[in-house]
């Protein structure tokens, strides 16, 4: 069955993409909310590239009393203390697999691709990232922690363990505890990922600071 793509906002930082930067938002926003950020992630007369900012489905969402919104998958409990809805993880996971391969279909290969995502959808580039068959450029997964994190050691994929992964946390983030970003930053190195770990004063949220680093990062990795 062929997967369905998802709507997307798409912004080029020149013509004909050479690199593709794909962008998951968070739980309850869509792809429009980080779209202002591109200027602050690329450098003046760097290649050419595609962000793509997928919009998740609307699904009801348990934490917030079944109410219906942009979501990659259920949430039960902040405190990842909860049940994890593993069925709707693998179905944004397969549908981001979808967007990659339009991607390649547009020419830009996997390893010139960068998956990246802010809390819910950073959780999510994580899942996808690690599980990939293909290499990617890089991965991003800003505010967030690693889902389904028993099943990393079975699932995670040879092709990506090499990867270079950018991690970046509040330490004031009242949403995300900033412990389950280092958890999810220490798992990882102790599986054998190269992870570039930031931290910085601010809410969940992200600051001019971590863009600049996200900037030198996609430079480095494209």
């Amino acid at each position: 069955m062929t997967q369905t793509l998802l709507e997307t906002v798409e912004v080029a930082t020149g013509p004909l993409p050479t690199a593709a930067v794909i962008w998951l938002h968070g739980l309850g926003a869509d792809g429009h909310d980080f779209e202002p950020a591109v200027p602050q992630l690329v450098r003046p007369g760097g290649r050419a590239l595609r962000f793509v900012f997928p919009h998740a489905p609307v699904r009801p969402v348990t934490l917030n009393g079944g109410m219906p919104m942009r979501a990659w998958y259920d949430i039960v409990r902040l405190n990842r203390l909860g049940p994890e809805d593993e069925t709707g993880m693998r179905s944004s996971d397969a549908a981001v697999r979808a967007l990659i391969a339009r991607e390649n279909a547009r020419g830009i290969p996997s390893a010139r691709i960068v998956l990246a995502g802010f809390s819910q959808g950073g959780a999510l580039a994580l899942y996808t990232g690690t599980r990939f068959a293909e290499q990617l450029a890089g991965i991003v997964g800003l505010s967030c922690y690693l889902p389904i994190a028993d099943k990393l050691k079975n699932e995670a994929d040879a092709a990506n363990r090499a990867t270079p992964i950018f991690m970046g946390h509040g330490t004031l983030d009242a949403v995300v505890d900033p412990r389950l970003g280092a958890a999810a930053h220490a798992q990882l190195e102790a599986a054998g990922y190269k992870v570039e770990w930031h931290d910085y004063p601010m809410a969940h949220s992200v600051c001019i600071e971590e863009l600049a680093a996200i900037a030198a990062f996609l430079q480095r990795v494209l």
